[in-house]
C-alpha cells in the first residue's frame, strides 16, 4: 500500500482529495500547516480544528506543523516588497513553490511517504520528453493549474491531485455523500493573511514608515497633472473604478511610478501585445529544448482569471522569454505571472512580468 501526505487545509476540496486517496487504497495520512500570525488571522484556527474533524472521521493520523516563521520571511516579506516596488504580486504562488511543497515533501520523507497530495484543481501529466508538467483540470472551470506554475520537477514527481478530475459541484456532492465535515465550507478568500482585500490597509499595518501619501495623477497623453490620488499602493495596471478623478470620460491606470509616487491615466483602456518575464520555471520545456533564440508557439495567460491567448513565445535570454501574442490583451501588470501552456493544456514555462510594449490603445465599447 502506497502512502500519501495530503495538505489537509480544512476545507472541502482538501478533505475530498484525502477521502478520495483512501477510497483508491492510500495509506493516508494528513498534514495541517499554520502559516499566519493568530492575532490578525484568528480564522486559521477554526481551520485547523476543521482539519482536525476531517482527519477523525476519515481515521487518517494529522500532522500539525508550524510554518508562521517561513510564512512571514518567503510569502509575506515578498508580498509587501513587491507592493512598494509598484508592482501587483500573486503570493499563492510562492507559497505553493516555498512552503507548501516543501512542507509536503518534508512530512512524506519524515513518514516514509511516496507521495504528496493538495486539493488543487488540476492535472499532473507526463509529457514525450519525459519531463512532468501541471496540466488544466479535467473540468476547466476551477483550472488552478497557474498557481502552480513555480513547482520543480522533483516535486511533480511525487504529487497527486485528486481533485483535478472533478468539476468543484462534484466535489461537493462527493464530500456530502462522505458526511465529511468539510462537506459544507465555503470557498477560502483569494490572499489568506490579508482581511477583506485591503492590501493598503495590510502594508500599513506591516511597514508604517514606508506608505506613501498622497501623489500626482499625470495624462498619459500630455504629462499633464490632472488629479491627485492616495498613494500608488492603491492602484493596479487597468484599474478603472474607484479613482477619484473626473474628467467626463473613463480613466485607466497604465502606469505606477513609485520613485514620484505617480500614477498615469490613459483616456483608453491598456492593451498590449508584447511582453517580457523573468524568474523563469522550465516545466514541460527543459533549458536545454530551449536556448536562447529558440521560440515555440503556446497559450499564454497573464493573470489567474485570464482565459489565456495564443502567442509566440522567445528565450531572448538566461533568465528572459518574450511573449508576442496574437492579438493585444488587456492590462499586462508587472509583478504577475506569465504562463505558457501547449495546446493540451500542460505548462511549459512560465515567468514574472517585468516588462510590456503597448502596441495600441483601445477603447472599451
Amino acid at each position: 500500500m502506497s502512502r500519501v501526505v495530503v495538505g489537509l487545509s480544512g476545507g472541502v476540496d482538501s478533505a475530498t482529495a484525502a477521502y478520495l486517496l483512501q477510497k483508491e487504497g492510500y495509506d493516508v495520512i494528513g498534514m495541517t500547516m499554520q502559516i499566519c500570525r493568530d492575532v490578525r488571522t484568528p480564522w486559521e484556527l477554526d481551520e485547523i480544528a476543521q482539519a482536525k474533524s476531517v482527519a477523525d472521521s476519515l481515521g487518517i493520523p494529522q500532522v500539525l506543523e508550524d510554518f508562521r516563521a517561513a510564512f512571514a520571511r518567503d510569502v509575506e516579506d515578498h508580498f509587501a516588497a513587491e507592493y512598494f516596488a509598484g508592482r501587483t504580486p500573486n503570493p499563492c504562488i510562492i507559497c505553493n513553490r516555498m512552503i507548501k511543497w516543501k512542507a509536503l515533501i518534508k512530512c512524506a520523507d519524515e513518514n516514509d511517504a511516496e507521495y504528496i497530495a493538495t486539493g488543487h484543481y488540476a492535472r499532473v501529466v507526463r509529457l514525450p520528453n519525459g519531463r512532468y508538467a501541471v496540466a488544466r483540470s479535467a473540468g476547466g472551470k476551477k483550472d488552478q493549474s497557474y498557481v502552480l506554475f513555480m513547482l520543480t520537477q522533483e516535486m511533480l514527481a511525487r504529487t497527486l491531485f485528486p481533485a483535478g478530475e472533478h468539476e468543484k459541484p462534484d466535489i461537493r456532492r462527493i464530500a456530502g455523500d462522505a458526511a465529511l465535515p468539510a462537506a459544507d465550507t465555503p470557498d477560502s478568500q483569494d490572499i489568506c493573511f490579508v482581511s477583506g482585500h485591503d492590501y493598503a490597509g495590510y502594508l500599513a499595518e506591516r511597514a508604517p514608515e514606508r506608505m506613501p501619501g498622497e501623489g500626482d495623477y499625470i495624462s498619459a497623453s500630455d504629462g499633464r497633472i490632472i488629479g491627485r490620488h492616495r498613494g500608488y499602493l492603491h492602484y493596479t495596471i487597468g484599474q478603472t473604478r474607484r479613482l477619484g478623478v473626473a474628467v467626463g470620460h473613463p480613466l485607466y491606470v497604465s502606469e505606477i511610478r513609485p520613485g514620484t509616487n505617480e500614477v498615469i491615466l490613459s483616456d483608453e483602456d491598456v492593451y498590449s501585445s508584447v511582453l517580457s518575464c523573468s524568474g523563469l520555471n522550465f516545466m514541460g520545456l527543459s533549458p536545454a529544448e530551449l536556448p536562447v533564440g529558440a521560440s515555440f508557439r503556446a497559450t499564454g495567460k497573464i493573470r489567474y482569471a485570464h482565459a489565456g491567448a495564443p502567442c509566440t513565445v522567445t528565450r531572448t535570454g538566461e533568465d528572459e522569454l518574450k511573449a508576442v501574442f496574437d492579438e493585444p490583451v488587456r492590462a499586462v501588470t508587472p509583478g504577475q505571472a506569465a504562463v505558457f501552456y501547449d495546446e493540451g493544456g500542460a505548462i511549459l514555462a512560465g515567468g514574472w512580468i517585468c516588462a510590456n510594449q503597448q502596441s495600441r490603445m483601445r477603447m472599451t465599447q
